[in-house]
């Protein structure tokens, strides 16, 4: 029997959370001390309802640290060795924060409303003491808060149909990683074409958290001619389309170069940054390791509680981070982090799976967006 969570007043209650269980979730996990909905069939059945309708989610646990006042860019320019100076007001950026040895704070996503304004919208850790922190401890002209900012995310391919009914815009004219800032049922709410799938669709910012069940309740309306369902991150479709989770796939104790995300930044950008220094040398040095695609034999695998050794031969090689049977794909497909010599596509490799005698066949293999 799997033991229950139970959740406390610490564990602060989401704007949409009444509907979550109205619509028959069947479990959660914690993110940001706020409760975040697993599944509402199966991993399986969401998935593909997924990839081929919409659904309406509730990621109230993305909370928004919001950074603003004379010296908001240079405090975001500290945290990222991404340069922000170049995102647009009305632009959403990734933008991993790196501490001072180059570690992976977080990997959110930034956007900006003023010169001196912006959200960071964050994964699963506590940036908002972290930014509190540089900022007090450098004397910066800023103030930095967590806003009654409730996001839910309408995902899958029909989202362009629901969102169009619902606004008096072109829903086309919002570009990808563009938000713009508009009434939704007479409720205020930031709209980004953004969200943690690779079936597109929008997250929907609610500025005041008192009026999420009517947010909700007229997204639902509207969707109703498109399947719309409750749904939630899922896991298969993240690890097809590439999504890496920060503390699953990466955490403080990798960098940038270990997981692939340099591309999102810029080294020897003008404005100083914590990990200068630190990523200089990495970059000068290398890396011993390296996050890749793994693909295994075998049926579907018991849930990742922990990391799974890989192995090269005898040797251990790396350790298996997220996993999951692929449907569509008719694999198991995985991220890893071996050794960089273990590292090519087309590298074989063994997983051994927690509470299996023998390890499995893997081999690296390319990204699976698009395939």
């Amino acid at each position: 029997m799997t033991p229950n969570i139970f959740f406390s007043r610490r564990i602060r209650k989401t704007p949409f959370e009444d509907r979550v269980y109205e619509q028959g979730v069947k479990g959660f996990t914690v993110y940001n001390q706020m409760p975040l909905a697993t599944s509402y069939t199966t991993v399986e059945d969401d998935y593909w309802h997924l990839r081929e309708h919409v659904q309406l989610w509730d990621v109230a646990c993305e909370r928004q640290v919001e950074v603003r006042g004379p010296d908001a860019l240079k405090l975001i320019q500290l945290s990222t060795p991404r340069d922000i100076s170049k995102c647009a007001i009305g632009q959403c950026v990734y933008a991993p924060l790196c501490d001072e040895d180059g570690g992976i704070v977080n990997d959110p996503l930034l956007l900006r409303f003023a010169d001196d304004h912006f959200w960071v919208s964050i994964a699963d850790s506590g940036v908002l003491l972290w930014l509190k922190g540089l900022a007090a401890g450098l004397s910066l002209d800023v103030e930095v808060s967590d806003p009654d900012i409730g996001p839910c995310a309408l995902q899958g391919p029909k989202a362009d149909a629901v969102m169009q009914s619902l606004l008096d815009i072109d829903v086309h004219t919002i570009k990808f990683f563009r938000f713009v800032e508009v009434e939704l049922a007479g409720v205020a709410v930031v709209v980004a074409r953004s969200g943690w799938s690779g079936q597109g669709g929008y997250e929907i910012y609610l500025k005041n958290a008192s009026h999420g069940l009517a947010l909700w309740d007229a997204i639902w309306e509207a969707g109703e001619a498109h399947d719309i369902r409750a749904g939630c991150p899922n896991l298969i479709e993240r690890i097809e389309s590439g999504l890496l989770s920060y503390g699953n796939d990466m955490t403080n104790d990798n960098n940038i170069f270990e997981c692939g995300l340099d591309r999102f930044i810029t080294l020897g950008k003008q404005a100083d940054y914590l990990s200068r220094e630190a990523l200089d040398k990495i970059s000068r040095d290398g890396t011993t390791i390296k996050l890749v695609n793994l693909e295994f034999d075998g049926g579907p695998t018991p849930p990742l509680r922990a990391t799974w050794p890989v192995y090269a031969g005898d040797e251990q090689a790396g350790i298996l981070t997220s996993a999951a049977w692929s449907p569509r794909l008719e694999r198991n497909i995985a991220f890893a982090s071996v050794g960089i010599e273990y590292a090519n596509t087309g590298q074989a490799l063994g997983v051994k799976p927690a509470g299996e005698p023998a390890t499995r066949e893997a081999t690296v293999v390319p990204p699976w967006r698009g395939s």
